[in-house]
């Protein structure tokens, strides 16, 4: 049964502008948090068929060894990156339209689907330090939003997110040369800094930065998503519970006119970055709306904008009317205007 459309209230739309996140309790249904849980369940202990030996190697996963008990097996893998392009589950929840509904109203209407990673951090598990992601993925003009979907119910013992509230509204702060490419080194005197991630707050230089706003946990329900500005900075904390994992399935994305030399697919038949525009947007699904750049279709089938007919899209995309001054009146005038 198809689920009715989200729409954020304005509260929600005020805190994802003000504090740069925002968690939308129950987004996704339960259901559908149960199927994902019994899916990393079947890839801590080996179990899909994308593990299978006779799987085509540029599909296979990896697979624990047998002789680990079903504890170390779990514990073997803490996150994997990019899986909507090898398994279809993946693909699905990339473009779980709940999520899109969201992401349409907070970045859109126009949205790429860029990037998944599944988190299965297990007890024990280090967190992650203070980092900003657009830093690892630059979008221009930067529009990244994360959408990260509780899989289990996370609290500061299994390691909960933590946001340095405010801190969108940073610079993104580049690594020290040679790596010149990240970051807004176009700001005067904008500071390198290093060790970005690091778990060690005196190591990590993103350390004082963060230190500057209120540092908030960010506790979740299974079902629940936190979306959050490609540049606030955030972290998490080691799972220091004896048996309980804090499982999340992560998404990236940007708005659909933004450029990206971000993620071109590798292999022989892939798309790569364009050689001319050096942009790598065709790499990238996309989900909701329209655009003028190159897009990838989904490799699996998941409806989403990228599957409809460009001038069907065209037609259903909104009409944004024009105001305009009137020449011998001198006033201004909204005129509608006929979808791009």
């Amino acid at each position: 049964m198809p689920l009715s459309p989200y729409k954020v209230s304005i509260d929600d739309f005020r805190r994802f502008r003000r504090e740069g996140y925002v968690v939308i309790p129950g987004l996704v249904p339960a259901a559908d948090i149960a199927e994902l849980r019994a899916h990393t369940e079947d890839l801590m202990q080996g179990r899909l068929p994308e593990q299978h030996p006779d799987t085509p190697e540029a599909d296979r996963l990896p697979r624990p060894a047998d002789h680990l008990s079903p504890l170390e097996k779990a514990q073997a893998v803490a996150r994997i990156h990019m899986l909507h392009r090898q398994v279809p589950l993946h693909e699905r929840y990339l473009l779980h339209p709940r999520v899109l509904d969201v992401l349409e109203t907070l970045i859109g209407p126009d949205v790429f689907a860029l990037q998944t990673m599944l988190f299965l951090k297990p007890p024990g598990s280090q967190g992650q330090g203070w980092h900003q992601d657009t830093f690892y993925i630059p979008t221009h003009p930067a529009t990244l939003c994360g959408a990260w979907i509780a899989i289990d119910d996370c609290d500061e013992y299994n390691g909960a997110m933590w946001m340095a509230v405010g801190s969108h509204a940073e610079p993104v702060y580049p690594p020290p040369a040679p790596e010149p490419w990240y970051g807004d080194r176009q700001l005067a005197g904008v500071p390198e800094v290093a060790s970005v991630s690091d778990t060690d707050d005196a190591r990590n230089q993103l350390t004082p930065i963060a230190n500057r706003y209120p540092q908030v946990l960010v506790p979740a329900k299974a079902g629940d998503v936190v979306f959050f500005n490609g540049h606030i900075l955030h972290r998490s904390k080691q799972n220091v519970t004896p048996d309980r994992f804090r499982r999340s399935f992560v998404s990236h994305y940007c708005n659909a006119r933004s450029f990206t030399q971000w993620g071109a697919i590798t292999g022989p038949k892939a798309p790569k970055q364009d050689p001319v525009t050096l942009m790598s947007n065709s790499s990238h699904i996309l989900a909701r709306g329209d655009t003028h750049l190159p897009y990838a279709q989904p490799r699996f089938g998941t409806p989403c904008a990228a599957l409809e007919d460009p001038a069907v899209r065209r037609k259903k995309h909104r009409t944004i009317p024009a105001v305009l001054g009137n020449a011998a009146s001198g006033d201004m005038e909204v005129k509608s205007t006929a979808p791009y």
